[in-house]
């Protein structure tokens, strides 16, 4: 008898192929070996199962039925049967034997919901005979009396199974009908067929109905423990631990900018001061982990009485609505105290509010507000009326700290760090103030982010890691204690301009910042956007890119100045190429540009919009600049770019001279944007035409536009005017005022009041498109 020492994937196919070809005949085998006290049903279901795991593995060690095997017909058929005989003789140990009595878990195959039995007479009969037989003796008695081994072949696979050399003695001594085996021995009868029949079908329903009421149960309690734990705040949050880990940060070569057709936030090399400082970026990472997201604090219910404002004077609440993030007590003087659900903003005249969760305890004519659920930050008092985060008193604006160190100066929305116009303040999350864009998340990274900076600046350490399409900013203070900051900013598809700097770290005061350039940047400047005459100061850069104190715009009180960055590429990256980035609160500058007029002096074909570096560009910008932050998108602060594009002038009646219709369009990184169409006369002021938001209007793709406005001349007569893009062919006027004509612009008397008027214009390829009015309008 020859063996071999590996079982070779040849013949563990021709095993299959046997196993597959006999398979009645093992199947008939398993069921009479497997002991009858399991029941019909469960050795139907063994039976079939001992088969199926008979199969050998690649690489298993070849048994006493290798080639050449000991029933001579071949060794897959041996070692097969060995196999077969092995799992129906010994089950594996006290647990398998319980199982097998219970027949469960029948899988390999599984039956769900039928009861199986081998048909009556044949297999069954010769069951029933061999009731109460050991079953080694069983085995022998199928492998000699109803296979046809012979005796010496059959002794020999039940030794290589394990069964008593006496079993084969013991099965010759059994007394069963040659009219019986002959049945068994008919090619027709296949012991692989079985009868069904459905379990107790009302027990079995019953049993469904429990399960979907456990299932229901379950579910209500998970929902009930989510929603306890959301509202707390996130002690730890899964990540997985190599993620944590400082060394693990990906830090990109030094001129990776310069060798890549990628030039993006991926291309930034580490800098700073402290990119070996591994508390520190372990401190970062660890915020990053724990910290809650942020939320949006939920809106005050309102209680009868005169509206909460964001300013208060003493005894009486000034009518208006709270900005979020300010505290308005009304007249708190004589109140009672109130227990409110916002404590952002949200005050009833007479009452003194105080949020909910937070510490602290309310008095008659005064509240002391400690730290509120939803507010990162404690929010002082407040007596007589005043309303001012920190302290106010005697019912005058104070200028109150947050979270952060920055100053609050009075009304209008807060955000920490002295911001306006970036989201409202986060949630606190292990002691850390959390801000993000619209869109982005502060789950943690799912794999090491990239190691931006890490470093020291204006008494605050910072790091910056980059984690796909999103910047993540980390500040905590140097030194003495102070709180700690977690930015999220979104970046997807950023480009050379998109990627040329981040906000590293901004004045208590809020009215100047350092940035850190992108490596490509070869020279920066600062220019203010107002005075167009005027060329770009010189802006300073140490070697690890951080940018001198700039000035950055101020939204609060009269607009003065809009200072902006002016900076130029590297020529390795493309020649002569300067641009202009302005700052409006978010933890990246907005890239502005400009698109000329598409005829006159200067047009040029139909194409992206240039950088607002030329004359023109100047001028335009100078006179919208300060436009900027009434635009929704510069409120949430997920914009990317804003681009003006003058796409029509025309002529005014009765000598108003040339005007030029132009869009300023603040593109968001999520891909719609808001627009703001503008009349601007030689004389006079620029006049608002339309506004719309979320809105593919005046970009890449909303390029056909029509707008219409009324204006009076200087004569005193009241005219219908409109515009349109470089594909209107004609405009039609309907409504109050009925008037057509051919070109990309019209001019009609209309009434000294204003009524319905709608205009329609005609597109080069035969189409039509209505005008943009900031409802429906607007579209081809």
């Amino acid at each position: 008898m020859s063996t071999s020492p590996r079982f070779r994937s040849t013949a563990v196919e021709q095993a299959e192929a046997v196993l597959v070809e006999q398979y009645p005949r093992l199947v008939r085998l398993a069921y009479l070996t497997l002991p009858d006290s399991l029941g019909r049903h469960g050795r139907v279901l063994l039976a079939h199962r001992a088969v199926q795991r008979a199969l050998p593995r690649r690489g298993a060690a070849a048994g006493p039925g290798g080639p050449g095997g000991l029933d001579g017909s071949g060794g897959p058929l041996a070692e097969v049967r060995v196999r077969v005989l092995r799992g129906c003789l010994a089950p594996d140990g006290r647990t398998g034997a319980a199982l097998a009595r219970a027949g469960w878990p029948p899988v390999p195959p599984f039956v769900w919901g039928l009861r199986l039995w081998p048909p009556a007479g044949g297999i069954e009969e010769v069951a029933r005979v061999l009731a109460g037989v050991p079953a080694p003796v069983r085995a022998a008695f199928v492998l000699h009396r109803v296979d046809g081994l012979p005796e010496e072949t059959a002794a020999r696979l039940l030794g290589a199974a394990g069964a008593p050399a006496d079993a084969m003695a013991q099965a010759l001594a059994l007394g069963v009908g040659e009219t019986l085996l002959r049945e068994l021995r008919r090619p027709e009868f296949d012991a692989g067929v079985v009868s069904t029949r459905p379990t107790d079908l009302l027990r079995r329903r019953r049993r469904v109905r429990a399960g979907w009421a456990a299932v229901a149960a379950l579910a209500v309690v998970a929902g009930a423990l989510a929603v306890d734990g959301a509202a707390r705040p996130h002690p730890s949050r899964p990540v997985a631990v190599d993620v944590l880990d400082p060394a693990r940060l990906e830090r990109v070569p030094a001129q990776a900018w310069a060798d890549t057709a990628r030039v993006d936030f991926t291309a930034w090399p580490a800098r700073g001061g402290r990119t070996t400082d591994r508390a520190l970026l372990s401190r970062a990472l660890g915020a990053w982990s724990t910290a809650s997201p942020p939320h949006a604090p939920a809106p005050p219910q309102p209680t009868p009485g005169p509206p909460a404002v964001g300013r208060a004077t003493p005894g009486r609440a000034t009518p208006g609505r709270a900005a979020l993030g300010s505290a308005a007590l009304g007249s708190p003087v004589s109140g009672r105290a109130a227990v409110g659900r916002a404590a952002l903003g949200s005050a009833v005249s007479g009452s003194a509010v105080w949020g909910r969760g937070a510490q602290g305890r309310a008095t008659r004519g005064s509240a002391v507000l400690g730290r509120a659920a939803l507010v990162p930050a404690a929010l002082g008092s407040a007596v007589s009326g005043s309303a001012a985060l920190g302290s106010a008193v005697s019912g005058r604006d104070a200028p109150g700290r947050d979270a952060a160190g920055g100053v609050y100066q009075g009304p209008g929305p807060l955000v920490s760090g002295g911001r306006r116009g970036v989201v409202p303040v986060g949630a606190v999350g292990g002691g850390v103030v959390v801000r993000a864009a619209p869109g982005v998340g502060t789950d943690p990274p799912r794999r090491a982010p990239q190691l931006l900076y890490a470093g020291d600046s204006d008494g605050r350490a910072v790091v910056l890691l980059l984690d796909g399409d999103r910047v993540v900013r980390y500040a905590e203070a140097v030194a003495g204690r102070g709180a700690r900051e977690l930015d999220f900013a979104r970046t997807d598809e950023a480009g050379v301009t998109t990627a040329a700097a981040l906000t590293l770290v901004r004045g208590h005061d809020g009215g100047r910042a350092r940035y850190l350039l992108a490596p490509w940047i070869a020279a920066a400047g600062t220019r203010d956007l107002l005075r167009a005459g005027e060329d770009a100061k010189p802006l300073a850069f140490a070697a690890d890119g951080v940018t001198a104190p700039v000035e950055v715009p101020r939204t609060a009180g009269a607009c003065a100045a809009w200072p902006a960055l002016e900076v130029t590429s590297s020529a390795r990256i493309v020649e002569k190429h300067s641009f202009v980035l302005a700052d409006l609160g978010t933890l990246t500058p907005v890239h502005l540009t400009y698109t000329p007029l598409p005829d006159g002096p200067g047009a040029v074909a139909a194409r992206q919009p240039r950088e607002a570096t030329g004359a023109a560009a100047r001028a335009a910008w100078a006179a919208t600049a300060c436009r900027l932050p009434e635009m929704r998108g510069m409120r949430d602060g997920g914009v990317r770019a804003v681009n003006i594009w003058e796409f029509a002038s025309s002529e005014l009646p009765d000598g108003g001279g040339r005007a030029v219709w132009s869009c300023t369009r603040a593109s968001s990184w999520a891909g719609p944007g808001d627009v703001l169409v503008r009349l601007s006369p030689a004389a006079g002021p620029p006049q608002d035409v339309a506004r719309a938001p979320d809105t593919a209007a005046c970009g890449r793709f909303g390029q056909h536009l029509l707008a219409g406005t009324r204006w009076r001349s200087p004569a005193g007569r009241w005219y219908l005017l409109a515009a349109g893009s470089r594909e209107i062919t004609g405009i039609t006027a309907s409504g109050a005022v009925r008037a057509e004509a051919r070109g990309r612009t019209l001019a009609a008397p209309a009434g000294p009041e204003a009524a319905a008027v709608e205009l329609t214009g005609r597109l080069a390829s035969g189409g039509r498109v209505t005008a943009l009015d900031g409802g429906g309008g607007g579209r081809d």
